[in-house]
């Protein structure tokens, strides 16, 4: 099975997934086509939720007509005619039932402490939230919209507007004797919806839109409605105030944005001015723009707006309009929510799955916000706890929006797939810190669904930081998907730190693949050895050296974990095989030379220079014949006869009788590779076999070689012919003659020499001293030509004379060093030494002080003879007794003569006939005084000035003289 080869996705081929079989690929891959060839899908701006806690219920056996939001609550109108106060999770908080038919509109107040409704029955009705207040006022004709005063909770006029089929826009103000209607505008048809915005009024009838200026008492413009746009009965129009200046108009499928700047001219008192129109109110229409949809509400959303829109069905026009009963027929298509600019680019499309949608018309659908401060958005984002909600409503579902923050996006990115996007949300600040490890998570799930093992595993130190769980179980999981190399890079070997078993599991992976071995090595030598367990990675790594897949990469990983573990012979042996230059640095450090013994040839392939002397130095561990059987054996290397020749040649120069048992084979190795030193050898050794280096000496034609063994082995004769007639150097021939000191090895030069005239002149040159130039004279043939003879026959007749006279002036040098030499002993005879008890020491060190008188070397060898000799029982020349006994002194001559000193004394004065002898305290007055030597220069007069004779053995001829 051959190794799996790595791409930059992980290993190929290798993922337990591959089973699969060739259908389920093909199936995916054209899944992909298809998903590839969709529109990108964009990203909803809005979430959405059905509400819960008591609507479910509320609606079940009524339905839904109207919303209406407050800061802190909701009221929701039904059919029956009853108002539910709604928390905003949707739990009932009170209920009014207001009204006996369908409620059509629902008003807080600013404050959200009132609130108004008006119904089908004719009757408007305003009940306190927070107290018992109730009014209601009977209009006795269907009332479409209504709108309380946003300060109604805290004016005494509780003022509100409505208006209905009618066709009055009523303004009702609480007066001092009750309350009391203004007609604002009637006739141009029913008021299908009214909005109060500080003291705007905003309505909409069958003509168009008004504005009234409460604080002016006027109408202050006039907007048409819609050409073309369905009776507003069957398609109503929608108003919203943007803000205190924007008015946003819905109607049909037109939208219209209405800038209105008005001018609060009230003095400091509170009295009104009158001034004219033209110069208090000024409207412009800032935006306008038609959709390919029925517009069933509309609110702003940011700087953009927020549109519920109804998809009319295949037949349009009236006829989809004809009949406010929901069609049995179930056409209608889903309902959406859109988010587009002032200039009806769409930002987002969502399709809201409400219940019975298909059943429903455009009127039956109405979309409410919560106030929200327009100045917290920015770049598409509110801030926390202000952004704005949007409620859905139809009569059996109330669906609230609401825009999707930082985790939102992050979600729906992972969810269609766009897993770097996400990460690079969360790492921008985006969501909760605690997003990273579910992004992370999902992401690296993702990239091993799509078998992006490296991009996955590079991820890891930014997904999985320094979470040790988390690290150890993807260690495992790509483990498990037999992609662990591809993550070892990054796996962490501190903060955090993992368990021991995941190193060991992720080296052991490295090294199952040859591709990976090289990141073994590298891996070895990073990760700090206290961390994982060694043995367990050799005993995986150890049994791949014994397969085709081994590489030096994995060898030198193994050595470096026996290095971790101390098996440093293992090691050693390891790097031997691999050739590293550092190994001599290794063995020294380790001691490791008897280790060296199997791995002679690998050290001097390393390093020859290096290795030859440390072999030298340890021969007692490798000796010279397991050096020398190695590397004969050795078929790894071609230099191993040259390796050979460098241990042999410094196994020589260290210790001659070494290796005498290969001095044969070192001869044929000089030849090889060092002919100039083979002389040399040959005539340092004594261990060679002469023939066996004669006929290596013949192959290599080594001439001066040939002559040296030739001569050694007494072939004189034939080695002189060589040195003759193949080097042809008769200089070369007379030296190898005069060491021979052979007469007939001369007569054979000569004979040899006599028709090479050039020969005979060199030979006549060169034979003073040895052979007498007549000699040759007179045997060389007559008529032979001689090149410049008579220069010779001059300088060996020169050379004669030299050599005479220096032999002359040699003999006069001998005949005077013999004379002084003679002089010299003379002198040195004539000295005596007298022992006696005296303290040895310091006798030794006032000879020592005096030694510089006399030559100190041939004194103290000669005293030390005579203390010999004298000790040894020696005896008196005179009388022949012993010198053992005990207080007498001895005389002792150069002559090796000894005598008692009084008997020496009474010798001497009786051969020269004188009188008794002196007294020992004039011992000093003969020429001795322990030992004491007088100067060489002393003359030779026998006697002081005194006249007492000097002391001389008596034995010697030269004292008697």
């Amino acid at each position: 099975m051959s190794p799996k080869a790595s791409s930059e996705n992980g290993i190929e081929g290798d993922d337990e997934r591959e089973d699969q079989s060739q259908d389920s690929e093909e199936d995916e891959d054209e899944d992909e086509q298809e998903e590839g060839d969709e529109v990108e899908e964009d990203e909803p701006r809005l979430k959405y939720q059905r509400m819960g806690g008591s609507v479910p219920l509320l609606l079940s056996s009524d339905a839904a007509s109207c919303i209406a939001v407050a800061e802190r609550m909701i009221a929701l109108g039904t059919h029956d005619g009853a108002v539910h106060i709604l928390d905003f999770l949707g739990n009932q908080v009170k209920e009014f039932p207001a009204h006996t038919a369908t409620v059509n509109d629902l008003s807080f107040d600013l404050e959200g402490e009132y609130i108004g409704s008006c119904s089908d029955d004719g009757s408007v009705v305003i009940n306190g939230l927070f107290t018992d207040e109730r009014m209601k006022f009977e209009y006795h004709r269907p009332m479409k919209a209504i709108s309380i005063d946003p300060d109604y909770g805290r004016k005494s006029s509780r003022r509100f507007v409505a208006g209905g089929l009618a066709g009055h826009l009523y303004l009702n103000t609480k007066k001092w004797i009750g309350y009391r209607d203004q007609v604002l505008h009637s006739g141009e048809g029913p008021v299908h919806a009214v909005k109060w915005r500080r003291s705007l009024i905003a309505w909409a009838n069958d003509a168009g839109v008004k504005v009234y200026d409460t604080a002016n008492d006027q109408r202050i413009t006039y907007i048409e409605r819609p050409r073309g746009s369905p009776r507003p009965e069957l398609l109503l129009p929608h108003l919203v105030w943007q803000d205190d200046t924007f008015l946003v108009i819905g109607w049909g499928t037109s939208v219209k944005i209405a800038s209105i700047k008005t001018d609060q001219n009230n003095d400091t008192n509170g009295t009104h001015r009158h001034i004219t129109m033209s110069s208090m109110n000024q409207v412009d229409i800032v935006a306008s723009f038609q959709t390919s949809y029925y517009i069933s509400g509309i609110a702003p959303f940011g700087d953009s707006l927020v549109v519920l829109a109804y998809i009319p069905g295949e037949e349009d026009g009236e006829k989809e309009f004809s009949s406010s009963i929901p069609s049995r027929q179930g056409n209608a298509q889903r309902p959406e929510v859109r988010v587009v600019t002032w200039n009806n680019d769409e930002l987002a499309t969502d399709a809201l799955p409400v219940h019975g949608f298909e059943h429903y018309k455009a009127k039956d659908y109405s979309l409410a916000h919560a106030p929200f401060s327009g100045s917290s958005y920015a770049g598409g984002q509110w801030t926390a706890g202000d952004e704005p909600l949007y409620y859905i409503v139809s009569p059996k579902d109330v669906v609230i929006a609401k825009p999707r923050d930082a985790e939102d996006h992050i979600s729906w990115l992972l969810q269609h797939g766009w897993h770097e996007k996400a990460l690079a949300a969360v790492e921008a600040g985006q969501g909760r810190s605690e997003l990273l490890d579910e992004v992370g998570s999902r992401y690296l799930d993702h990239l091993i669904v799509e078998r992006k093992y490296a991009e996955a595993a590079s991820l890891c130190p930014k997904l999985l930081r320094g979470s040790a769980s988390a690290w150890e179980r993807w260690v495992f999981h790509f483990a498990h998907l037999r992609q662990l190399p591809v993550l070892v890079p990054y796996i962490p070997t501190e903060n955090p730190r993992l368990r021991d078993t995941a190193y060991e599991v992720a080296l052991v992976a490295l090294a199952t693949s040859p591709s990976f071995h090289k990141d073994l090595l590298f891996t070895v030598k990073s990760w700090p050895p206290v961390i994982y367990s060694t043995l367990p990675v050799i005993s995986a790594v150890e049994p791949q050296l014994n397969t085709s897949f081994v590489t030096d990469a994995l060898k030198e990983a193994l050595a470096e974990l026996y290095v971790i573990d101390v098996q440093y012979e293992k090691a050693f042996a390891l790097y031997a095989d691999l050739m590293k230059p550092d190994l001599f640095d290794f063995i020294e450090k380790h001691n490791l030379h008897d280790a060296t013994r199997e791995k002679v040839v690998q050290l001097l392939m390393i390093d020859c220079k290096r290795a030859v002397p440390l072999l030298i130095q340890h021969r007692d561990l490798i000796t010279p014949s397991e050096v020398v059987s190695q590397l004969l054996d050795s078929t790894s290397s071609s230099d191993s006869r040259y390796f050979l020749h460098l241990y042999l040649l410094s196994l020589f120069e260290t210790n001659p009788h070494a290796g005498r048992d290969f001095h044969d084979m070192q001869v044929e190795l000089y030849a090889d590779y060092d002919p100039k030193m083979l002389l040399p050898f040959l005539r340092s050794s004594q261990h060679y076999t002469l023939e066996k280096a004669y006929e290596i000496c013949v192959r290599r034609d080594l001439l001066r070689e040939q002559v040296f063994i030739l001569g050694r082995m007494g072939n004189s004769k034939q080695a002189l012919a060589v040195i003759i007639n193949r080097l042809g150097d008769i200089e070369e021939a007379i030296e190898f003659v005069s060491t021979q000191q052979d007469d007939e090895l001369w007569e054979e030069l000569i004979r040899q020499c006599l028709h090479k005239p050039e020969m005979v002149g060199v030979l006549l040159e060169h034979t003073v001293g040895n052979l007498d130039p007549l000699y040759i004279v007179n045997i060389v043939p007559n008529g032979l030509e001689i090149p410049r003879l008579r220069d010779r026959l001059v300088k060996i007749i020169t050379d004669y004379r030299t050599e005479t006279s220096l032999r002359h002036g040699c003999n006069d040098i001998l005949k005077a060093d013999c004379v002084n030499l003679l002089i010299k002993y003379y002198k040195e005879a004539r000295r005596a030494i007298c022992l006696n008890n005296e303290d040895a020491e310091a006798r030794v060190k006032r000879d020592d002080n005096r030694a510089s008188q006399f030559s100190e070397r041939g004194l103290s060898m000669k005293t030390m003879e005579v203390k010999s000799k004298t000790r040894a029982g020696g005896r008196c020349c005179v009388c022949f007794d012993p010198f053992s006994i005990q207080n007498v002194s001895v005389i002792v001559f150069f002559c090796c003569h000894a005598y008692h000193l009084t008997c020496l004394e009474d010798s001497t004065h009786s051969v020269n006939g004188e009188g008794p002898a002196p007294s020992r305290d004039s011992v000093s007055y003969y020429g001795y005084e322990n030992g004491d030597a007088e100067d060489d220069d002393e003359d030779e007069n026998e006697g002081t000035s005194s006249g007492v004779p000097r002391m001389r053995c008596i034995l010697c001829t030269t004292a008697a003289g």
